[in-house]
């Protein structure tokens, strides 16, 4: 089937356009191992903190380990957009299985994914091993390391955090604590800062 001109321009320019999605430079996150917390920042002003869940198995990027990794990263896609809360996601695509808050015996990813691409070697791998920022239905351990490898979040912080930061924004993944500009949250709280 032959196409007219003015479909493969129509095709080129749809290509075109795809491939200039503006990336975010104006947001910035910063998870803290130490702290099992993230930093939201808005032209290096603080928006949000959330408690986090990452490895239970320490830091690392080797393949393998589910460890999560150090270092500077990027949100490369962003997956989910539309899903209702606990929304079970398997290989990226959602199940149509929906979970509430600590179902029991249950642990997978669920609500959003912000799937990071690693920008140094010692996270090279972190796209690769699909490491991501993502909802868990294990809320109850938020604030303590329980993840494989991933950064985990309680599904109405996720819902927040993917609305704000886009494709390209920033992470970086520290050993050590957040800095102490950082206001204090109650133990569960998820409130971003200001609200």
């Amino acid at each position: 089937m032959r196409l007219s001109a003015v479909h493969r321009l129509t095709i080129l320019a749809s290509l075109l356009l795809a491939s200039c999605v503006q990336r975010d430079s104006v947001h910035r996150v910063v998870v803290s191992i130490a702290d099992q917390a993230m930093d939201v920042y808005a032209r290096n002003q603080i928006i949000g903190h959330y408690l986090v869940s990452t490895s239970k198995f320490g830091i690392g990027d080797s393949r393998g380990t589910y460890r999560t990794p150090l270092g500077r990263l990027e949100i490369a896609k962003k997956i989910g957009a539309g899903a209702p809360v606990g929304a079970v996601f398997k290989n990226r695509k959602p199940t149509g299985e929906v979970l509430v808050p600590d179902a029991p015996g249950r642990d997978p990813i669920v609500t959003r994914i912000l799937w990071l691409k690693g920008r140094e070697g010692q996270n090279a791998d972190a796209f690769g091993r699909y490491i991501y920022i993502h909802g868990t239905p294990e809320e109850r351990n938020i604030g303590k390391p329980a993840s494989f490898g991933c950064i985990r979040m309680r599904s109405a912080d996720i819902i927040r955090l993917f609305a704000t930061i886009g494709v390209g924004a920033k992470v970086e993944i520290v050993p050590g604590p957040l800095p102490e500009t950082t206001p204090a949250i109650a133990a569960g709280s998820s409130n971003p800062v200001g609200q």
